[in-house]
């Protein structure tokens, strides 16, 4: 992945387990691609569900192009994710699993101008999964501190 990030879902690293990550095109109109090029999405509630042979992304909020002339374009729309016919007869399979989701990670991007999703294949992490996590994170700060204390007195 190169280029600049347009939005990412932190979230979602604290609601669920990546368990695998694939990139998918957008179908975008020309005020979605300046929206985006301007940073305006938000992916927090977002996710993708697949219909017959194609991916759709739902609850994606793009903002509109603030100097849009054609008529205004929902900014909740559905939008087509671009996969391969191999990606998403594999996403199928997962999918049909019990608990695990299609979620937008991060918008991003190319260096040739194209935009692109991080889609994620995501299980939900219970509550003790995501206390144990903070409580990771926690310990792993404190260490880090005590370590470059430790290398400061000397």
């Amino acid at each position: 992945m190169t280029g600049k990030i347009v939005a990412t879902n932190k979230k979602a690293y604290h609601d669920y387990i990546i368990e695998d990550v694939l990139e998918a095109g957008m179908v975008l109109n020309g005020a979605e691609v300046k929206s985006l090029r301007a940073g305006k999405a938000n992916l927090r509630d977002g996710y993708a569900k697949i219909k017959g042979e194609e991916v759709f992304l739902h609850n994606v909020h793009i903002s509109p192009y603030s100097h849009e002339t054609q008529d205004k374009t929902d900014p909740m729309r559905v939008r087509k994710l671009l996969l391969h016919r191999r990606e998403i007869r594999k996403l199928i399979g997962k999918v049909q699993e019990k608990g695990i989701a299609l979620i937008p990670l991060k918008v991003y991007f190319m260096g040739n101008g194209k935009a692109k999703l991080e889609l994620g294949l995501a299980r939900g992490k219970k509550l003790y999964d995501k206390r144990a996590a903070i409580k990771k994170k926690d310990t792993d700060r404190d260490m880090e501190r005590t370590l470059s204390r430790y290398k400061q007195s000397k």
